[in-house]
């Protein structure tokens, strides 16, 4: 596979100077634009002695930061909240929803855990939280989970790519049997926004939940929130407060009166300085492209998998490159000795319990940097 040539920005990431930076998956470098939107947030602070900072550029910022991450998941311009992270954007949905006719939550054995944490936590207002397996610890069968959606189903809430091995879901055949049994679909996309091809409402998907931290470049404290529109306008969250209302400033005593767009997810106050933080990244992303990105993404993590096919290591990621995303994870015994003996050599990688170590190259890194680390974990791998 030969990838159209991509301008990397190299220069707009600082610290890429240090060593081969292969964590996106986990913290992605902080863009150079960041400080400068951090210091205009001081600046904004320190000059407003009153309420004028909200009513000059704090209140728009959240659709200001939601417009630029809506076409990133394939959704419209207004439809997007941000939220200070994406488990409490997936909060906002369970609390929507009543069990009593419909109590299934299907998810899946590659989910990051704070989704199993917080659908366990609602069996006790009556849902039965069903665990599709990985047979593996690296694919799901994708007949087996959509077969586990039924009629009894309230909500398919999966991983779009498992943060354990980097499988991608099949997420409009997801979304599709959802609808066909009435049920809701949820994507978690924290590891696919920004790398991978999202085209929620294409693929008529109901909500999903992503994040800046990782590959979107941005830092934390910024979850994102997309419902489908139809639905959102029907939903409740129970998990609320003053900023869901639809007129906030009124600051009107008892029920709420949900605002009638995204924001009726919000709840209090925005994280005004991650909104500032996150900008750089988001417009990094979009003015490379997220189409580019992801033809990159798989030459770079294409040539990892072929090195490690051909050298013998032990692979935890697919080898296919439409069902993987763009992390690759390799399964050494030892692999905490690995990463530890890899940043010695400035090669950034992470590694996680019964997963590996884990690869990660975005649209700013190069071949010569594939191979560079490629090299490093021979030489470690070998003397760990």
């Amino acid at each position: 596979m030969t990838a159209t040539p991509i301008d990397r920005r190299r220069d707009r990431f600082p610290t890429l100077g240090d060593g081969v930076y292969l964590l996106s998956h986990s913290l992605g470098p902080m863009p150079a634009g960041a400080e400068a939107s951090m210091r205009e947030y001081l600046e904004q602070w320190r000059s407003h002695t009153s309420e004028d900072a909200w009513a000059e550029s704090w209140w728009d910022l959240s659709r200001q930061v939601g417009d630029r991450v809506a076409p990133i998941l394939g959704a419209e311009p207004g439809s997007v909240i941000p939220l200070p992270n994406a488990t409490l954007a997936m909060a906002s949905i369970a609390s929507c929803l009543d069990y009593r006719d419909r109590p299934r939550v299907v998810m899946t054995g590659l989910d990051f855990p704070s989704m199993g944490y917080l659908w366990r936590a609602q069996e006790p207002l009556g849902a039965e939280v069903v665990v599709v397996p990985s047979d593996d610890g690296v694919h799901l069968d994708m007949d087996h989970l959509l077969s586990a959606i039924d009629e009894r189903t309230a909500i398919v809430a999966v991983s779009h790519v498992s943060y354990r091995s980097s499988f991608r879901v099949d997420a409009a055949a997801l979304a599709a049997r959802a609808r066909e049994v009435g049920a809701i679909s949820l994507l978690d996309a924290y590891q696919s926004a920004g790398v991978c091809p999202i085209r929620a409402a294409e693929w008529g998907v109901d909500a999903v939940i992503a994040g800046s931290i990782k590959w979107l470049c941005g830092g934390p404290a910024a979850g994102y929130l997309w419902v489908r529109p139809e639905l959102a306008r029907s939903l409740q969250p129970r998990l609320t407060g003053w900023i869901a209302h639809e007129n906030p400033f009124e600051f009107a005593p008892g029920a709420i009166r949900y605002a009638g767009d995204s924001r009726r997810f919000a709840q209090g106050t925005p994280v005004i300085p991650a909104l500032y933080s996150v900008i750089p990244g988001l417009d990094l992303i979009n003015e490379t492209g997220v189409g580019a990105i992801a033809r990159e993404s798989q030459v770079r993590t294409q040539r990892i998998v072929e090195h490690t096919l051909d050298r013998g290591w032990p692979l935890r990621s697919p080898t296919d490159a439409d069902r993987r995303g763009g992390t690759v994870m390799l399964g050494f015994d030892d692999p905490g000795a690995v990463a530890a003996r890899l940043r010695e050599a400035r090669v950034y990688v992470d590694w996680r319990p019964g997963v590996g170590i884990r690869l990660s190259p975005h649209f700013f890194n190069t071949d010569d940097e594939i191979d560079a680390a490629l090299d490093a974990i021979g030489r470690t791998a070998h003397g760990v």
